[in-house]
């Protein structure tokens, strides 16, 4: 045994140095770590937003039927069909003889509310139509148009809910959101609200009666019908005109819909309803129409109409020049008064109200309003582009997995069948003696195991250990396990601290054989390990072998874990990969190289974090062929805590997608290097990158499935779709011939370890994006993977 030591490439970085690097690369690090956190909740987010729109987030389909009125006056009961609460007192309006207030409930639909507009405007007739807040917001062009074609709009909450079973801050947040949408597409609010699932006046219950009150303080004028048309029935055209008509030439406030389901009859029965009752004599009206006729009527043989009316305008006014009706702030001193008469409030400008009183209702949005309704609908048109979109994504995904298990199984299987005939053989069984390469830092706790387990190697061979600027005495302990084994054929070469991929250069510039094992330091053979790893160099085409890195800590949760997807995903993955000829990355566990294609490629490169990948690439890029021998095994000391975890996946991820931007040239060249950019490179970025990003669609979908819209069928989904990967990872246990006990961790795994995964993956394109750089990390090692026949299947 020789010990020599080589000089760095550069000076020792004081510790001190040292320390401020790292302190500054971790604080880099933490605002990308939140970055990513705020992405996924800005995902969940943008679904839950879409989710309310659509009555799935905080939907209640309760609608109360048979309650009492006992505390609802018989006046009110009994009354018109307008109720305001001026003075706080109830009082009904009737719409005068002859007269239709047209009312459309339910919009706007992208379908049929534009063709009722057509109509309206066509036949010279306003409407007034009660909006859903929730459609407002995703259909503000409609609402736009429709306002300025001299409708009049009113509420008719956001969510469409029976308001008699919610709460005062649910009433008072269906109202003010609406007013905000309502803002936000045509720049206005309303005074006039509709509630879901009324008709006449003498179905108010005792209920419903404290929410039509309060509301009233608010200054809402709350709106029932006189004539229903049942044209959500259905029914035909001749029965919807039939039932929308008045009796005896009175007057009525007439409904109509033109949402909530398909009004093609509804379309077609509304010009010959209107046609006829403009042949009886009708004018056609808005609420707010009604209102005037009635002030007016009230007010008939007053000198002086506009004085008389300035009182109650001006209350109005000054009440909307601070708080609009719901709690949504109102345009500087705009006012109209109903009941008493419209007028201009004193300091106000309500002459534009006055000017058109068919939308007298509506109030301008200014200030804070107007701006948060302009968010409203841009969040709003946001969350309306991107679940579609993120929808569409999770099919693409979801195939896309599906395509990944099926291809692993077939060709997985293919390729033990192949690899595992009793005919199979590489070519001349290869014994000559190789060299295996050691690099270590701070490696104390493992360095005596892994020279343990080369010491029963049955392949000749050489071991060089590449002490790394240890400072915990790992070459004296490589020194004293060789000595007490009596081990001649090991050397210890000490380097100043350079990282791992000088030290393995290092250790290829003194190796003595044509072929070069690399494993970590952390890492135990098995003791044919290295005579399977070389069998393959018999072919000549062969210029990098993998072997099988196994979890050895796998007796905890996250070994349990990491021993998983070790021999799920990895182990079946290199199976198709070594198939298709395009295998990725060598483990730098256990991998053989021959050494003239090393020094080809220019040796391990410190241009990424995945010098194992980077130089597999390379290899490819080279012309070399790259193989998987599953009976070549090492075993591994995992990750044994969530930090550790993170930061090696992390190293891991990050490195992949620098080593895959380095060779992206691969995607043009021809030969073997063209092959590898044609055919592995999108295979690692859409299984190793595009689709675990997207992957937590699945889970993020999934959980909100199963709150909000069908609880057991997004749970027979989900147990599915863990059965299907239950099904591969058994298959991929009994390849490797391990034990089956371990998949009982598998649905825990898919709570837990694999949204880990996803931050990580995430947080590595977040720091690639920003063009941020990751520094080596050492992580802990406690040496518990011993010789490998110490290891538990």
């Amino acid at each position: 045994m020789t010990t020599t030591t080589t000089p760095s490439r550069g000076r020792r970085r004081a510790p001190t140095r040292m320390k401020r690097a790292a302190d500054k690369a971790a604080a880099l690090q933490k605002p990308r770590v939140i970055l990513a956190l705020l992405l996924l909740l800005a995902l969940t987010s943008v679904m839950l937003l879409d989710g309310y729109l659509r009555a799935e987030v905080g939907g209640d389909q309760r609608v109360r039927t048979g309650a009492g009125a006992g505390k609802v006056p018989d006046k009110v009961l009994d009354g018109g069909p307008i109720l305001t609460f001026q003075g706080g007192q109830a009082k009904t309006v009737s719409v005068p003889d002859k007269t239709i207030a047209l009312t459309f409930d339910d919009g706007p639909n992208p379908t049929w509310t534009p063709k009722v507009l057509k109509i309206l405007e066509e036949y010279d007739v306003p409407g007034t139509f009660f909006v859903v807040g929730s459609m407002v917001s995703r259909y503000p062009g409609i609402v736009k148009t429709m306002v300025e074609q001299g409708n009049e709009v009113g509420i008719h909450t956001f969510t469409h809910v029976d308001l008699s079973y919610q709460s005062d801050a649910r009433v008072d947040r269906e109202m003010q959101q609406t007013q905000l949408a309502l803002a936000g597409a045509a720049g206005i609010t309303t005074t006039l609200f509709r509630a879901p699932y009324s008709s006449e006046t003498d179905a108010i219950d005792n209920y419903s009666w404290p929410v039509y009150k309060e509301l009233g303080a608010d200054g809402y004028t709350s709106v029932f019908v006189d004539t229903d048309s049942d044209d959500w029935k259905k029914p035909g055209v001749s029965k919807i005109i039939k039932w929308a008509t008045p009796d005896d030439d009175e007057g009525a406030s007439v409904l109509f819909h033109d949402a909530g389901g398909e009004r093609s009859q509804t379309i077609k029965a509304l010009p010959t309803y209107i046609k006829k009752m403009k042949a009886k004599g009708y004018t056609f009206t808005t609420i707010s129409g009604v209102l005037e006729d009635q002030s007016t009527g009230q007010n008939a043989g007053t000198q002086d109409t506009g004085t008389q009316n300035a009182g109650a305008a001006g209350a109005s006014g000054q009440r909307s020049a601070g708080q609009q009706p719901g709690g949504v702030p109102g345009g500087e001193g705009t006012g109209t008064g109903y009941g008493n008469g419209i007028g201009n409030a004193e300091g106000g400008s309500g002459a534009e109200t006055a000017r058109n009183p068919l939308q007298a209702a509506h109030r301008e949005a200014t200030g804070l309003t107007l701006y948060e309704g302009k968010a409203l609908i841009g969040a709003v048109a946001l969350a309306e582009w991107t679940v579609p979109a993120l929808s569409v994504g999770l099919m693409v995904v979801g195939v896309a997995v599906m395509g990944r298990f099926g291809m692993m199984l077939i060709l997985a299987r293919r390729h033990y069948r192949l690899r595992n005939k009793r005919r199979f053989s590489w070519g001349p069984t290869i014994t000559r003696p190789v060299s295996v390469i050691v690099p270590a830092y701070n490696e104390k706790e493992c360095i005596a195991n892994t020279l343990q387990s080369l010491a029963q190697s049955t392949h000749p061979i050489e071991i060089i250990v590449v002490d790394d600027g240890s400072t915990d005495g790992t070459s004296e302990i490589a020194r004293d396990a060789a000595a007490s084994l009596g081990m001649r054929n090991v050397r210890v070469v000490r380097q100043e601290n350079a990282g791992k991929p000088a030290a393995l250069n290092n250790g290829v510039r003194n190796a003595s054989y044509d072929i070069v094992i690399m494993m970590d330091g952390d890492t135990v053979f098995e003791p044919d390990a290295v005579h399977q790893l070389v069998q393959p160099f018999a072919d000549p085409k062969v210029g990098a072998v993998a072997g099988n890195a196994k979890v050895g800590n796998r007796n905890t949760v996250i070994g349990a874990w990491q021993h998983i997807e070790y021999v799920m995903g990895f182990n079946l993955d290199r199976r198709m990969y070594d198939l298709l000829r395009c295998m990725p990355t060598i483990p730098g566990a256990i991998g053989a190289f021959r050494r003239d294609a090393v020094l080809e490629v220019g040796g391990m490169s410190e241009d990424t974090l995945a010098e194992d990948t980077d130089i597999t690439i390379a290899m490819h890029r080279a012309g070399w062929q790259v193989v998987y021998q599953e009976h070549a095994k090492a075993w591994t000391e995992a990750p044994g805590s969530l930090k550790q975890l993170w930061s090696q996946r992390y190293r891991w991820s990050y490195g992949t997608m620098q080593a895959l931007w380095k060779h992206r040239k691969s995607l043009t060249d021809k030969g073997p290097s063209g092959r590898f950019g044609r055919v592995g490179m999108p295979l690692v970025v859409l299984f190793q990158i595009v689709t675990p990003v997207f992957a937590p669609l699945i889970d993020v979908f999934t959980v909100y499935s199963m709150i909000f819209v069908d609880f057991q069928a997004a749970l027979l989904a989900w147990f599915a779709v863990l059965g299907i990967q239950l099904a591969c990872a058994a298959y991929a246990f009994r390849l490797d011939r391990e034990k089956y006990r371990y998949l009982l961790m598998m649905p825990l795994q898919q709570l837990a370890y694999r949204q880990m995964m996803y931050l990580v993956l995430i947080h590595s394109c977040i720091t690639a994006l920003t063009g941020g750089r990751l520094r080596w990390q050492k992580l802990k090692r406690t040496g518990e993977v011993g010789t490998p026949a110490g290891v538990s299947g």
